[in-house]
């Protein structure tokens, strides 16, 4: 053996090792795309990143053979392994991932729209002088950009878009961006999977915030009662509402029969007397006093000359405090 191909088969076997180390310390993993990522730039968010995670590029099939044979002692691995393909590598770490990911990503380079390259972004030449000489006019002519000489250079008339996310830059359209001085790309690393504690799931995950998750969980509870309750089989969400749509059709026969029970008592007798029902109504309208103010519980009497404040009105929640829904249809 050469002391070439020596030293090859040594830092193999280092990177297996470190690579398995890895794999056995940490429960979360990011797998990153680093298309367009240079080694200077790779070196400083690999310093950025101390402390806190650790950069690993590599081969993906060494990757992919090394996971395996952890297969034994973690088998969720395995659920990781469609991932690692194409241009990517592994951010291993013990932290939080969302901040661990928000570091990463702003850890990008400006860079000048090669041709070939795929734009990331939509690319717009604004319109104003180019500082260019007039005998580069037949070059925006080519290129279909309207100018004028103005001032002994050349200047662009309008907005020109140039690129769209997707497209492929061309020649002309890279030499162009490059006469004017315009690197209108950043590139870095980018989160597309997150490995985390057997759990594999996309990168967008982590942009949820604990009111998003709270609202797709009520999202769910009430479509669980709603459909528990359309086809009358009761769960633990459907439970309360039937039995609060039970108790008022109780009161709705109690109200329109002989019969009453202690709940209905009190309904009877406003609705057998007018007046005491429209006292009842009036006071739930009205606001109830600051502290500290005039005896009686009166308001008090606006200032000569000073238009009175609107008085707001409460509503009256007729679902037993907002905790069941009023149709059966309704939930949470």
């Amino acid at each position: 053996m050469s002391r070439g191909e020596g030293k090859k088969a040594d830092r193999k076997k280092n990177y297996w090792t470190r690579l398995v180390s890895l794999l056995e310390e940490y429960n979360r993993i990011l797998i990153v795309t680093a298309d367009n990522v240079g080694s200077n730039q790779m070196q400083k968010i690999r310093k950025a990143m101390r402390g806190k995670a650790v950069l690993l590029m590599g081969k993906n099939t060494m990757i992919r053979k090394a996971m395996r044979d952890q297969l034994a002692k973690t088998p969720s691995l395995e659920s990781l392994l469609p991932y690692v393909k194409g241009n990517i590598g592994m951010v291993f770490t013990n932290g939080d991932l969302a901040d661990i990911r928000t570091k990463l990503t702003e850890l990008k380079i400006q860079a000048s729209a090669k041709a070939g390259a795929i734009a990331p972004i939509e690319v717009i030449v604004p319109a104003g002088n180019t500082g260019q000489e007039p005998t580069k006019t037949s070059f925006f002519q080519a290129l279909s950009i309207p100018t004028k000489i103005n001032r002994g250079t050349i200047e662009i008339l309008n907005d020109i878009h140039l690129l769209t996310v997707g497209q492929k830059v061309s020649l002309s359209q890279a030499a162009l961006l490059q006469m004017l001085g315009v690197r209108p790309f950043q590139y870095g690393l980018k989160v597309t999977t997150v490995y985390d504690n057997g759990a594999v799931y996309p990168a967008a995950v982590l942009d949820l915030t604990d009111d998003d998750i709270l609202k797709k969980f009520y999202r769910g509870v009430s479509n669980v009662a709603a459909l528990s309750l359309q086809i009358g089989y009761p769960t633990i969400v459907s439970v309360p509402h039937s039995v609060i749509n039970g108790y008022k059709s109780l009161l709705a026969i109690s109200i329109a029969t002989d019969y009453t029970f202690p709940g209905s008592e009190k309904i009877k007798q406003l609705l057998s007397d007018p007046a005491a029902f429209a006292a009842a109504q009036a006071a739930i309208s009205t606001p109830t006093p600051p502290a500290g103010g005039s005896g009686g519980g009166s308001a008090p009497a606006p200032e000569p000359g000073k238009k009175p404040e609107p008085v707001e009105e409460v509503e009256v929640d007729e679902n037993m405090g907002g905790l069941f829904g009023g149709d059966d249809e309704e939930a949470y």
